[in-house]
């Protein structure tokens, strides 16, 4: 640093303010530093900042989703967040582990990590994060059962609706609904929500009841055949995830029925891997995970400045219209 100050014509103490953005100073004071800085190829001592600050400008991300089908996103949207501030996220995966996520909360604790974002592979509320020594955290996704934590999940009420709405919009009215388990929050809600959107039409499900089943492609088609046999005036599907709305695509399609044509399909998750590869593919709800991470992070970079907000935040679903519906 004294190297840099020399070279710059100032003293350490206004390098050093330059360099972190703190002071007021004149931009070309600044910019002599910067400038300095880059002929120099200097580089902050990182361990030295963080016994000076305190803090250690790193982030644990904790995961019980080993695939990454819905933790790479949100992970993606708080390294966003994160980076603009040059904080490191550390991603941490439990496999739904209890002693694997405890083992993983002493590292994060022992690296003295500034807070912590834990998520997860559904919806579903999950128990707190134990032994953390009061470290910042942020659930994403999977919210916390304790009211007074910070929890930031995806709108599936919203979303919902959406996709009531568009089907109702495209002039279809006898709709079925196929979602997963009914001990899962995510087919409990967004079910509740499509039959109450329906409702405030006049219009009830094509064949009086929710099909509650798992999240697969498998359970698309028979559960597809079940709508067909109940009500074969069925002109649309509002499916509770991107699988088994796939496997309903299919399965109509060997039935002789066009889709949208004859009855419009539509998803949720717009997970790519299942929407763009049906045919046709899929019109869907996008839970827009990426955004749930960067304001996740957000959130955990107000708490972290001692301005927690606790309580549930939800973000806004989108509606993806491809050739389905």
């Amino acid at each position: 640093m004294a190297d840099v100050a020399a070279l710059a014509g100032v003293s350490v103490a206004t390098a050093s303010r330059a360099l972190s953005g703190n002071g007021r100073m004149r931009p070309e004071t600044r910019q002599r530093v910067l400038d300095a800085v880059e002929r120099l190829d200097f580089r902050p001592n990182q361990h030295a900042q963080s016994l000076h600050s305190g803090r250690s400008w790193t982030v644990g991300l904790v995961t019980t989703d080993g695939i990454g089908r819905f933790s790479t996103p949100v992970l993606l949207g708080a390294e966003d967040a994160l980076g603009a501030g040059k904080i490191s996220v550390l991603l941490c995966d439990t496999r739904g582990d209890t002693i694997r996520e405890r083992h993983h909360l002493q590292n994060l604790v022992a690296r003295r990590v500034d807070g912590i974002i834990a998520t997860g592979r559904r919806t579903d509320p999950r128990p707190p994060l134990d032994d953390i020594a009061r470290i910042p955290t942020v659930y994403a996704l999977s919210p916390s059962t304790r009211p007074e934590d910070i929890s930031v999940v995806p709108d599936d009420r919203g979303g919902a609706g959406l996709a009531i709405d568009h089907l109702l919009g495209v002039g279809r009215s006898r709709v079925a609904h196929i979602t997963g388990p009914a001990h899962h929050a995510a087919a409990r809600v967004r079910a509740e929500h499509a039959v109450s959107h329906l409702e405030q039409a006049g219009l009830t499900l094509a064949t009086g009841r929710v099909h509650y089943g798992d999240w697969s492609e498998t359970w698309g088609r028979s559960a597809a055949r079940a709508v067909l046999r109940t009500a074969p005036d069925t002109d649309a599907v509002f499916c509770g995830n991107d699988q088994i709305a796939r496997g309903v695509t299919d399965t109509l399609r060997e039935e002789g029925r066009r889709v949208p044509e004859d009855i419009a399909v539509v998803g949720f998750d717009n997970w790519d891997t299942m929407a763009l590869a049906a045919r046709p593919p899929l019109t869907t709800i996008d839970m827009d995970l990426t955004e749930i991470g960067r304001v996740a992070a957000l959130r955990l970079l107000d708490a972290i400045n001692a301005k927690p907000s606790p309580g549930v935040h939800t973000v806004p679903c989108r509606l993806i219209v491809r050739g389905s519906a």
